[in-house]
């Protein structure tokens, strides 16, 4: 799976670059919007069929916010390291990491309420995050454990990369992503702006 998704960027790249017109760039959103609404009804219709893995998780009850936290946590602890190292403040540092991965909304705030080229940093960090998320999932998945594998994709193991962790998982733990990416994604606006202004 990691070797097709790469191979589908690189030709997706290729493709844009020498062959498809810049006209016809401008569908690409709604196309790709099309395709991922399928893939995740297709995802959910086959979470809604496993009643027993949603009963097992209303019994492990608020424990299954746990994850969430923790890679919250994690992402903004890890961009603020990070952000040290490159001499970077730390409100600036923890806002980017606070997008968790969510590209569209976070580098279009922090653009807004901040500064573009905090926007762009964080629009390019979150974007990074989701293309390795897409290459980690599978590795971690099978090597360090399914939950794990939940972490890469923060924000989006509600949607772009639910599909992927549901693949390389089981349906436990495609269910407790869609909580994590749903969670996360509530995250987002509340603390981008909030870690900003720290």
């Amino acid at each position: 799976m990691t070797w097709l998704i790469l191979g589908a960027v690189t030709v997706g790249a290729a493709l844009g670059y020498w062959v498809i017109p810049r006209d016809l760039v401008g569908y690409l959103d709604t196309l790709t919007t099309a395709a991922l609404c399928v893939l995740l009804l297709g995802v959910g219709i086959d979470l809604g069929q496993q009643k027993e893995v949603w009963r097992r998780l209303w019994k492990m009850g608020w424990r299954v916010i746990l994850v969430p936290l923790m890679v919250a946590l994690g992402s903004i602890i890890g961009s603020v390291v990070v952000g040290l190292a490159m001499g970077m403040p730390v409100n600036e540092s923890s806002a980017v990491g606070a997008g968790f991965g969510w590209y569209s909304l976070s580098g279009v705030m922090l653009a807004q309420i901040y500064s573009v080229e905090l926007g762009a940093l964080a629009l390019i960090t979150n974007v990074v995050r989701e293309l390795m998320a897409f290459l980690l999932i599978p590795f971690i998945a099978k090597y360090i454990g399914k939950l794990s594998a939940v972490a890469p994709g923060g924000a989006t193991t509600m949607d772009t990369t639910l599909p992927l962790i549901s693949r390389s998982t089981d349906t436990d733990t495609a269910v407790v992503a869609f909580i994590n990416g749903s969670i996360l994604s509530a995250m987002v606006p509340l603390l981008v702006p909030l870690l900003i202004k720290l």
